[in-house]
């Protein structure tokens, strides 16, 4: 069930949009109060996480580190693995969001007989760095859709992506990537025990959500043709708070609209938060300068102290009595 039931889920969220566009008529529903419903869920979502992440003490810099620090001089230190400025921190974020730079030094390791063997394991690396940048790369070149005119960058992207054309319409590079990439990460928990052990059904169902969105986008635009003039219309109706209602487009656009923005109402309320989270971890977004800068926790309230001097004052004729040293004294 933890893969069935989010299979299903998904299949049934596809269903209704296609029921209710196509023999309900609710294109209002579908195409107006469902997205800007989706849209407030994210943004309220997001904001709502960051804000309670910033608000979490930090009571110890605590950066993650696997290179050498900044020592004595002639100690060649890791700008990038283990930074001590500022500069250093933006560079290893970079790097992070950009490339996953942690997830390439990802190893396996499994026991070959009596011993333990380790090993690389770039595919999942790989597989997350085709799917994030064919997700980046898409989105991109839907803002043609909310552009009115169209920037250039974003014309040259398209035509970038469609730079093999294949048949009309052009057949886009990302379409394939971003599937293989998607089945890559499904067949993946599914086929490695450990992996699939770990999993759950909120892991699949984003999984499934992004697969239905892609799956609906590819089969709108090769196998069955919609009015792109009222897909831009509903677009620009959108983004200008001026909705309007075109019942011709087609089911299968309001299948692809309804689960994308299913997904963005579910994004920041799902694992899919890394995405906003990865800027506010204190194991990243910290430089390893403890030896250099003390670290003291905002959050620490402010108590009332009793040092030792004023502990021994209280209490002087009992500790001489009992034969004790004065440090007065």
């Amino acid at each position: 069930m933890r893969i069935v039931g989010p299979l299903i889920l998904t299949l049934a969220l596809a269903a209704v949009a296609w029921v209710g566009t196509q023999y309900a008529g609710l294109y209002a529903v579908f195409g107006i109060v469902v997205p800007y419903l989706a849209l407030a869920s994210f943004v309220g979502g997001f904001v709502f996480r960051l804000v309670k992440w910033g608000k979490s003490a930090v009571p110890f810099r605590i950066p993650t580190t696997c290179g050498q620090q900044k020592s004595l001089p002639w100690v060649k230190q890791n700008k990038i693995e283990n930074p001590s400025s500022f500069a250093g921190v933006v560079g290893r974020m970079l790097l992070e969001v950009l490339v996953f730079r942690s997830l390439f030094r990802n190893t396996k390791t499994e026991k070959q007989g009596e011993a333990l063997g380790v090993g690389s394991a770039k595919w999942l690396w790989l597989g997350a760095l085709v799917f994030h940048w064919s997700m980046l790369i898409i989105v991109l070149r839907h803002l043609r859709f909310f552009l009115e005119p169209v920037p250039g960058a974003i014309m040259a992207l398209e035509g970038a992506d469609a730079f093999f054309q294949i048949g009309l319409p052009a057949l886009y590079l990302t379409d394939l990537l971003i599937v293989s990439a998607l089945t890559f990460l499904f067949v993946r928990r599914v086929v490695i025990p450990r992996v699939r052990y770990l999993s759950l059904p909120n892991d699949f169902f984003p999984l499934f959500l992004l697969l239905g969105v892609v799956i609906a986008g590819i089969v709108m635009r090769y196998f069955f043709r919609v009015d792109i003039e009222g897909v831009k219309e509903v677009a620009m109706g959108l983004v200008t708070l001026h909705p309007v209602v075109v019942a011709g487009i087609g089911p299968i656009f309001y299948v692809h609209l309804f689960l994308a923005s299913v997904l963005i109402g579910y994004f920041p309320w799902s694992k899919l938060m890394h995405a906003g989270g990865i800027v506010l971890s204190p194991t990243r977004n910290q430089a390893n300068d403890s030896r250099a800068v003390r670290h003291v926790n905002p959050w620490n309230p402010d108590l009332p102290v009793h040092t030792y001097a004023e502990y021994e004052d209280e209490f002087k004729d009992k500790l001489v009595k009992a034969g004790l040293p004065l440090d007065a004294e």
